[in-house]
Formats: structure tokens, C-alpha cells, sequence
């Protein structure tokens, strides 16, 4: 199973610094006896990796190569690799140069290295054989990507940084066969590569028959990448994973959050 890693990003929000978002040290881990600092994507790889991922695709740009020097080829248990996309081209795009290296049977995860989530173990509630999103209950959705299921967890809209959001629980990961990735990038491919966000192209695939699930599974979930975020992210690891005022347990989404 893959992991895709979008990595390509300049971290606009919480620079200067004098090197990649995806390695700001965010809290620790024990590096045998030696406790050292944990770049903030260690979090997503190493759940990738409880998740099933034995590779993990790094997609970075051009300036990024302390990314590459930081992880080298490997990460415990999984291999890993680099593309590079070249300029800045939305998480679409980035996601997508991944791709040759996908067989359409393969299973894939795709998730924001910049993040930081619990529990640990969540992406296991996801299907190898359909796409699904990992959703996570947040108080501000409108600053995320809020997804509106049905009764059943259809997936009927992913509504991208709306103002009007329906629903407070945001995808956080996905997955998908890798046949289901390869026909997203030909729609996008077909759409002239104009959809940025990957909420927007999702829609679109629906539209045209395809089946998405959420999967409530998540409990907390933390943006790192503002100052604001950090903050979050390191009130919510020192509190083991139970934010401030989020519940203990993924409730399911409410009447309100569904479509009709």
C-alpha cells in the first residue's frame, strides 16, 4: 500500500523558517534511549504506516531537498520515494504526480503532513476497496474541507472553505484504490487541471457516478500550519490526543450535518 505525502507546499502561513513547514519540530519521540525533537510530518507517516502504508510517495518542490535529506529512503517499516513537482500547482496537481507510481490495484492513502490527528489508529477504518474519507469533528469548518454525508456516510458534497459550512466534520485523510485514483486524474486531466482543491474535483466525480464514503472516525484534529495551530498542536499532544473541548469518542454527524 501507498502513502502520497503532498509536501510541495512553501508553508506561507507560519514563515520565515529557515527550512520546510513539513519538518518544524513538534513535540518529541525517543530515538532509543535519546529523546530528540519530531518534525510535524512524522505524525502523518507514522500513522500512514499503522494504516497499512509499507510506501510513502514524498512530493516535494524543487527548493525542499532537507525533506529528502531528513527522511533519506526509508521510515520504520516503509520505503520511501520522491517526485518533485516543479512549481506550485494546488494539492491536485501534487497529488497526481504520484501517480505512475500506482497500480490501479494497489491501495493508496493520501494525507496533510502539516497535521496532526487522533486516534493514532483511524485510517484502519478505512476500505481498501472504495474511496473513503477519514472525517474529524471541528469547531470552525469553514476554514477546512467540510464533507456532507447521507444517513448511510455517502459522501453527497465536499463543501471547500464555505462560510455556510453543513456540516462541523472536516476529511482529515483519504483512500482509495489506486484505479480510483488514476480515473480522478483523468477527470482532472479532462477538466483542464482546473480544480486547485481536491474537495472541488471530488464533487465533480460524483456528479458522474462515483461513490464516496466518511468515516467518522477521527476524534481531534489540529492544522499546524499557523502559529495558532502550533499552539493547538502542542496543547492537544499534552493532553494525549484529546483536545480541549472535543469529545473522547467520534460522535456520529447530526441530522443538521446531512444532506436531504
Amino acid at each position: 500500500m501507498w502513502g502520497i505525502v503532498p509536501a510541495a507546499g512553501s508553508g506561507s502561513r507560519i514563515q520565515p523558517l529557515a527550512f520546510s513547514k513539513e519538518l518544524l519540530p513538534v513535540g518529541s519521540r525517543l530515538d532509543g534511549e535519546t529523546e530528540r525533537p519530531r518534525a510535524v510530518s512524522e505524525y502523518l507517516i507514522d500513522r500512514m504506516v499503522l494504516g497499512g502504508a509499507d510506501r510513502i510517495c514524498f512530493v516535494i518542490g524543487p527548493g525542499k531537498s532537507d525533506i529528502l535529506h531528513y527522511y533519506g529512503d526509508g521510515y520504520g517499516s516503509a520505503s520511501i520515494a520522491y517526485v518533485v513537482q516543479p512549481n506550485p500547482g494546488g494539492l491536485c496537481d501534487a497529488i497526481f504526480r504520484a501517480a505512475p507510481l500506482i497500480h490501479p490495484e494497489e491501495p493508496v492513502i493520501v494525507g496533510l503532513p502539516d497535521t496532526v490527528w487522533f486516534p493514532e489508529q483511524a485510517l484502519a477504518a478505512l476500505a481498501d476497496d472504495c474511496f473513503s474519507f477519514l472525517l474529524f469533528p471541528v469547531d470552525r469548518p469553514e476554514f477546512f474541507d467540510a464533507v456532507v454525508t447521507d444517513g448511510q456516510g455517502r459522501v453527497r458534497e465536499v463543501q471547500v472553505k464555505r462560510q455556510d459550512a453543513q456540516s462541523s466534520w472536516i476529511w482529515g485523510a483519504f483512500k482509495m484504490p489506486g484505479a480510483v485514483l488514476h480515473e480522478l486524474r483523468r477527470l482532472w486531466l479532462e477538466r483542464e487541471r482546473q480544480d486547485e482543491y481536491f474537495g472541488t474535483l471530488l464533487n465533480a466525480w460524483l456528479a458522474r457516478g462515483g461513490e464516496a464514503w466518511g468515516v467518522p472516525a477521527g476524534r481531534s484534529y489540529v492544522d499546524v500550519g499557523t502559529l495558532h495551530g502550533y499552539r493547538e498542536a502542542i496543547a492537544l499532544l499534552s493532553e494525549g490526543g484529546t483536545a480541549p473541548g472535543k469529545p473522547d469518542r467520534p460522535r456520529e454527524p447530526s441530522a443538521s450535518e446531512v444532506a436531504p
